[in-house]
């Protein structure tokens, strides 16, 4: 296993940045990540004009990966995320979904225990341990990494994590994969702008896979298949991720466009990912059950 990756850190996935580090096809790396405040946040009455919100959602990389080339997949088995310390999480005015009912800013720091996220005396929520930014770099121009794309980034999808497999777009040489933005717990929607925020150690496995037209990002679990796609509305992403899907299922089987078409309306889940970044971040799920041509197998 390769030596853990150190804080090299970035805020945009960029072409041009220089690589922390270089890495041979199939290597396994811990890497870590701070939270998504880059770990300013320390007590709950911390004010909110102290936060340099130029630094939010830092991602940990790039990673160059080598005999990764454009037109390439690049498969990230997610092994093990290790949280660390308290979570972190926020709301206030013009943030999330009811910003503009809100009046105060709010910081809530809050512990783990016996795998759950500790809410309030009453209330634990058992952990949901899963990456929220991560990606590689774009052909073209830079992309925040607040920002979810083609290329992956800030999806927020709750499905990242421990033993799925994610599958990214290779766009340059050596594919510059970061990550970061990694969560104790959060729900499909992410409504109040931040999950449960952790810094953490994310332990993953890297494979090239080459002359196949799988489409990206989609990420594959041990019982389902699933699409993922960011655009500026729900609308636009809900459609990019079903045709994502019906064209996996058209090319890697017999099915017909119009049979994988009905057999998402009956089995398919589109399930929202989140809805408080500059794009939207939307699912197609569908249980391998019903994929009898798994090519990832």
């Amino acid at each position: 296993m390769h030596p853990v990756v150190k804080q090299h850190v970035i805020y945009a996935m960029d072409k041009n940045s220089k690589p922390s580090m270089t890495v041979d096809n199939g290597a396994v790396i811990t890497v870590e990540t701070f939270d998504c405040f880059e770990n300013q946040i320390k007590t709950e009455d911390q004010p909110f004009h102290q936060l340099d919100w130029n630094k939010i959602n830092p991602a940990t990389g790039p990673i160059f990966i080598n005999d990764a080339e454009p037109g390439d997949i690049l498969a990230v088995t997610i092994e093990k995320i290790q949280l660390i310390g308290k979570a972190t999480m926020l709301t206030g005015p013009g943030l999330g979904v009811l910003g503009d009912e809100l009046t105060n800013n709010t910081i809530r720091r809050l512990p783990i225990l016996n795998d759950k996220l500790i809410f309030a005396s009453d209330i634990a929520i058992p952990l949901n341990k899963m990456i929220g930014v991560i990606g590689t770099a774009p052909a073209g121009d830079p992309i925040s990494c607040g920002t979810p794309d083609a290329h992956g980034g800030n999806m927020d999808c709750k499905e990242i994590k421990e033993g799925v497999t994610l599958f990214l777009p290779v766009n340059v040489s050596g594919a510059l994969l970061a990550l970061g933005d990694v969560h104790a717990a959060m729900a499909d929607g992410e409504v109040s702008v931040s999950g449960a925020e952790m810094a953490s150690q994310v332990t993953i496995r890297l494979q090239v896979v080459k002359n196949k037209k799988w489409p990206t990002p989609s990420l594959i679990s041990e019982d389902k298949i699933i699409t993922i796609a960011s655009a500026p509305t729900l609308d636009d992403a809900s459609r990019i991720a079903t045709k994502n899907m019906v064209q996996l299922l058209v090319d890697t089987s017999t099915i017909t466009a119009t049979d994988a078409i009905m057999l998402l309306s009956l089995a398919g889940d589109l399930r929202i990912c989140q809805v408080v970044d500059p794009n939207k971040t939307v699912r197609m799920e569908l249980p391998l059950q019903y994929w009898s041509e798994n090519p990832f197998l």
